[in-house]
């Protein structure tokens, strides 16, 4: 399997903000195709160990079957329309793939 894990730090902080990148995420990214496992949310901010990056606002997780599934993803209409949608609400994008099992 592949994780694709996206880290989102938006322009705008404020839990509005958030609750409408999760929102889109949801209506957008959810029920692709080999898609195994979704997840969306929001920093937990109490767990502030010295090891945690507290960097971000919104955490996403895609696990897909392979990395097939993850590339049909990243060119499929909806995901695009996520991108053009939210890109001028991000200050910074993270992305983490890796293989899991």
């Amino acid at each position: 399997m592949l994780s694709h894990d996206v880290y989102f730090t938006l322009n705008d902080p404020t839990d509005d903000a958030k609750q409408a990148m999760i929102a889109a995420s949801q209506a957008l990214l959810t029920d692709h195709p080999g898609t195994v496992f979704f997840g969306v949310g929001t920093l937990e901010e109490s767990l502030n160990r010295p090891v945690n990056d507290l960097d971000f606002h919104i955490a996403l997780h895609v696990v897909f079957e392979d990395k097939v599934a993850h590339d049909v993803y990243q060119v499929s209409d909806r995901h695009q329309q996520f991108i053009a949608e939210n890109k001028d609400k991000w200050a910074q994008v993270r992305v983490f793939d890796s293989v899991v099992s």
